[in-house]
C-alpha cells in the first residue's frame, strides 16, 4: 500500500475511531468433504502467503481455509497476505477452484470447475478472519446457485448430492449468517433434506447389510439406492445436522456431558431430542423432519454421534482405515479428530474427550502432526471444540508447528499488542489513530473556542 493510500486510510479509520470509539483492524477474528490426495512433492516455488510446502494442486484452498479457521480459533490474527492469498483464489463467477496456480488468469470452467468443498470451507474460513464479506456473499451466491433440485450438493456443481458436499455447504451458510432451512432449491428441498437421506435409519436400504449401524451416515447411496455407513461422512453430517461448521463454539468447561443414545429400532423412534424441531434457532417446519429419524434433524445428529461413539469406542477411542496396499488397517488420525468436533458439537464432552486423549497419546506417530496445515488444524479445532486449549495437546504446541508452515500471524494470542503486532500493511498502527485522535479532537476544540468568541463578538 502507497504511503498516500496509507495516510488516507488512517484519516478515514480515525473518523470511525471518533464517531464509534472502537478499534479497527483490517483481519480481526469473529465469532466435510476430506480434500484430495496431496502428493508428498515440494514445488520449485510457493506463494508467499501459503501455509504448507507440498504440492498444493488438490487441496490448496482448503488447507488455506482450516488453518485460517484454526488460527482464528486460536485467537491469533492471520496475516493479511495469508488472507489475501485465500481471496486471490475466488474465480469471478464466486466460486473457488481446489487450486489456482495463477490466480490472474480466468477461471476454466472445463479446466478448473468450481469445487464446493473447497468454496464452502473458504466461505467459513472469511467469515471467521471478518473483513471480507464482498468475497464470502459472492461465493455463497455461487454456492446457492448450484443448489441440486434434492437440496443437497456434490463436490462438482450440479454432480449428484453426497452427505460431505452437502455438510460443508451447511457450514458456510452457518458461517455466513444464512439459514440452511431457508436455502431452498427449485421445488423447495432444503440442504437438511439431503442430508437425512443419506442417515441409515431403521427402514433404510442396505440396513440389512449393516446390521447395528443405525444412525450412521452413507457418503451416497449406491446404484440400488442402498445405504453403507461411512465414518468420514457421519462426522460431517452429524455436525451439519446441528447447523454448525467446522470453527465450533467450545463446550462449557463445568457443562454436564450430554449422554449418548443409540437410535431405537424397535420403537421407530430415537431416544434423546424425540420432537426437537428446530430449523435454526427457533420452531421451523422445514428442517427435514420428514426424513429418516423422527423429530427432525438434532435427534438426527443425536442418532449420528451415538454411531461415532459406539465405533471409536469398539476401536479403543479412534478410527481405522486400510490404505491400498496395506496389510492391516491403519489408524485414521483425520476422521477421528472430525468426529471428536462432532461429538463435541451435540454436547458429549466425555466421548469427546477420550477420543481427543487417544489423539493426544498418538500424535508422534500421526506424520501429518508435524507439518501439515490441514492436520494440525483440525486437531487444534478438535481440541478447542472439548474446551481444551486451542493451541497445544499433550503438551505438544500445535499452533507453533502451523505458524511455522506459513505466514507469521499479525497478532498471535500470547503476545502484547504495543510490543509485538507488527504492520505488514494490512492493520494500522494503534499510534496512528492516537495521533489522528488527537489532532481531530484538537481540531474540535479550535472550532468550538472559534465559535465562542464569534458569538461574544
Amino acid at each position: 500500500m502507497s504511503p498516500r493510500r496509507r495516510r488516507a486510510t488512517v484519516l478515514a479509520a480515525a473518523t470511525v475511531l471518533c464517531a464509534a470509539a472502537a478499534p479497527v483492524a483490517a483481519a480481526a477474528p469473529s465469532g466435510t468433504a476430506a480434500a484430495g490426495p496431496v502428493p508428498a512433492v515440494k514445488p520449485a516455488k510457493l506463494p508467499a502467503g501459503l501455509y504448507g510446502d507440498a504440492d498444493p494442486k488438490y487441496d490448496g484452498v482448503w488447507r488455506q481455509s482450516m488453518a485460517l479457521l484454526a488460527l482464528d480459533g486460536a485467537g491469533a490474527v492471520p496475516a493479511k497476505k495469508a488472507v489475501d492469498w485465500l481471496t486471490d483464489q475466488q474465480c469471478a463467477d464466486g466460486s473457488f477452484t481446489a487450486y489456482r496456480a495463477d490466480p490472474s488468469d480466468d477461471c476454466d470452467p472445463d479446466t478448473t470447475p468450481g469445487d464446493t468443498n473447497a468454496t464452502a470451507l473458504a466461505v467459513q474460513a472469511l467469515a471467521a478472519v471478518g473483513g471480507r464479506g464482498k468475497e464470502v456473499r459472492e461465493a455463497v451466491d455461487w454456492l446457492v446457485s448450484v443448489q441440486n433440485k434434492d437440496g443437497g450438493w456434490g463436490m462438482a456443481s450440479r454432480s449428484p448430492s453426497d452427505a460431505n458436499s452437502t455438510s460443508v455447504v451447511i457450514g458456510a451458510l452457518h458461517a455466513a449468517g444464512k439459514k440452511p432451512a431457508e436455502t431452498t432449491a427449485e421445488g423447495g428441498a432444503n440442504p437438511y433434506d439431503a442430508l437425512l437421506a443419506f442417515q441409515l435409519t431403521c427402514g433404510s436400504k442396505g440396513i440389512e447389510e449393516a446390521p447395528g449401524q443405525q444412525g450412521a451416515f452413507a457418503y451416497q447411496p449406491d446404484k440400488k439406492g442402498r445405504l453403507a455407513p461411512n465414518n468420514d461422512a457421519t462426522a460431517a453430517a452429524t455436525l451439519a445436522a446441528l447447523g454448525k461448521g467446522t470453527l465450533v463454539e467450545p463446550v462449557a468447561k463445568d457443562a454436564k456431558s450430554k449422554p449418548v443414545t443409540p437410535l431405537k429400532c424397535a420403537s421407530g423412534t430415537p431416544s434423546g431430542d424425540e420432537g426437537e424441531r428446530d430449523g435454526d434457532g427457533g420452531g421451523d417446519s422445514n428442517d427435514g423432519k420428514e426424513q429418516g429419524v423422527p423429530g427432525g434433524r438434532k435427534a438426527a445428529a443425536g442418532a449420528g454421534a451415538a454411531y461415532l461413539a459406539a465405533t471409536l469406542e469398539k476401536n479403543d477411542g479412534h478410527f481405522s482405515t486400510v490404505q491400498p496396499g496395506a496389510k492391516k488397517p491403519q489408524p485414521d488420525y483425520a476422521n477421528t479428530a472430525d468426529a471428536v468436533i462432532a461429538l463435541a458439537a451435540d454436547g458429549h464432552r466425555t466421548e469427546a474427550r477420550a477420543s481427543l486423549k487417544w489423539l493426544a497419546d498418538n500424535l508422534d506417530d500421526w506424520d501429518k502432526a508435524k507439518n501439515d496445515p490441514s492436520a494440525l488444524s483440525s486437531l487444534m479445532l478438535a481440541s478447542r471444540a472439548t474446551g481444551g486449549s486451542p493451541t497445544e495437546l499433550g503438551g505438544t504446541d500445535l499452533l507453533a508447528r502451523l505458524v511455522a508452515t506459513g505466514p507469521k500471524p499479525a497478532h498471535m494470542p500470547d503476545s502484547d499488542d504495543s510490543s509485538e503486532k507488527k504492520d505488514d500493511g494490512g492493520t494500522i498502527p494503534v499510534w496512528a489513530f492516537i495521533i489522528v485522535g488527537l489532532a481531530v479532537g484538537a481540531g474540535f476544540g479550535i472550532l468550538l473556542s472559534g465559535r465562542r468568541k464569534r458569538q461574544q463578538l
